[in-house]
């Protein structure tokens, strides 16, 4: 599949649509002075120029990496949603100042048969483009479309509230005109917060997507030599453009050689199979039951620690007397303080040893109590 074209695809159609849309709804509304029709009509425009934008972003997140900018354009893809949404934003506090106004000021709004055919018609276009850009947008993992099969969806909700507008007007007579254009107007701004919200995750930074975290360390496990799996921490750099970093505990008797040959095997094969740019670290696993004891009884004082949510990567060096082990910490918890308390509580049973320990944050969102192990 090209994903390029069929983002573009997806996204003319979206144009063309909501052109046609723009015309009836404009047509109808200044004819019939209707405000709620003129505002969906704007809606249906502003949807037109962010399937624009998708289109925009497509080709320019798609360019290849240079010197400026190493790790590709994917990003811009994210941006784009981040326009699409201040696009939303921008219609819907405009429908919302004009709604108000009508409501201050309210006219007495006609609705003719035709009228109220268009809006059916509308409403049935939007549905169609709603699920054309969720199928494109999937198909692509493209979340500017997705977004956009969102806010059409709204749009077919809200179509549908001009509808009650005009049958409440022609039935009964009372104008509601000003009212369904506030509530056009606040569940607009509200699909373009949402539609803001999760476009911005992937910029700032969100949480590992557990499907892949758990792919990548089952993958891992595959490797006769790989007893378990202590860290996998990715970076997104736009759909299908996935770096991270992942450390694998191995026994200590590996010679560096062995070591060097797993890594690259590792790396190689979450490339192929995953898509996954990684760098394989490792860390050493006792070969002896020596340090049994202390380890049983590290992991009774993490289960006794709330604060702590993973601890891994165990392993003494029993002649320069070093005990290393790594803590996940949520992020509500003085990190420092779980630290000194876990190194002073492991001090008094085990006063012989250097304790080093790395705090590491909750990337993953994880709850168990240790690293992936082999089954």
């Amino acid at each position: 599949m090209d994903r390029e074209r069929e983002i573009v695809k997806g996204s003319a159609i979206g144009i063309v649509g909501n052109m046609v849309l723009v015309a009836f709804k404009l047509v109808v509304g200044f004819a019939s002075h209707s405000i709620a029709i003129v505002l969906d009509g704007v809606n249906n425009a502003t949807d037109a120029l962010s399937s624009v934008v998708t289109i925009v972003g497509t080709k320019l997140a798609g360019r290849r990496p240079d010197a400026r900018h190493p790790f590709g354009y994917g990003r811009v893809e994210y941006l784009t949603s981040v326009v699409i949404a201040v696009i939303i934003l921008a219609a819907g506090l405009m429908s919302l100042k004009e709604s108000v106004v009508k409501i201050v000021h309210p006219g007495t709004p006609s609705y003719s048969a035709i009228a109220i055919v268009v809006i059916v018609v509308a409403i049935l276009a939007k549905v169609a483009l709603g699920f054309c850009f969720k199928h494109y947008g999937d198909k692509t993992r493209c979340e500017a479309l997705i977004a956009s099969g969102v806010d059409s969806n709204y749009d077919a909700v809200l179509s549908a509230g001009t509808l009650v507008v005009a049958l409440t007007q022609n039935l009964w007579g009372i104008n509601i005109d000003g009212i369904v254009g506030l509530v056009i107007s606040l569940v607009v701004c509200k699909a373009g917060i949402d539609v803001l919200r999760d476009a911005l995750g992937p910029i700032i930074g969100q949480p590992e997507d557990k499907a892949l975290v758990g792919a990548i360390e089952q993958y891992a496990l595959s490797f006769p030599e790989v007893e378990g799996v202590c860290d996998v921490v990715l970076d997104d750099f736009g759909p299908h453009r996935t770096l991270g970093l992942v450390r694998v505990a191995v026994p200590d008797d590996l010679t560096a050689r062995q070591v060097g040959v797993l890594t690259r095997r590792v790396a190689e094969g979450l490339r192929r199979k995953l898509g996954v740019l990684a760098m394989v670290g490792i860390c050493a696993e006792n070969t002896t039951d020596e340090f049994a004891p202390m380890e049983a009884a590290l992991r009774e004082l993490v289960e006794g620690e709330p604060a702590v949510l993973q601890c891994h990567g165990f392993y003494v060096d029993g002649q320069a007397k070093v005990c290393y082990f790594d803590l996940v910490v949520n992020f509500e918890a003085d990190r420092q303080a779980v630290e000194r308390a876990m190194v002073a509580a492991m001090k008094e049973k085990f006063p012989g040893y250097e304790y080093n320990v790395q705090v590491d944050a909750d990337y993953e969102q994880c709850a168990n109590g240790g690293r992936t192990a082999r089954a």
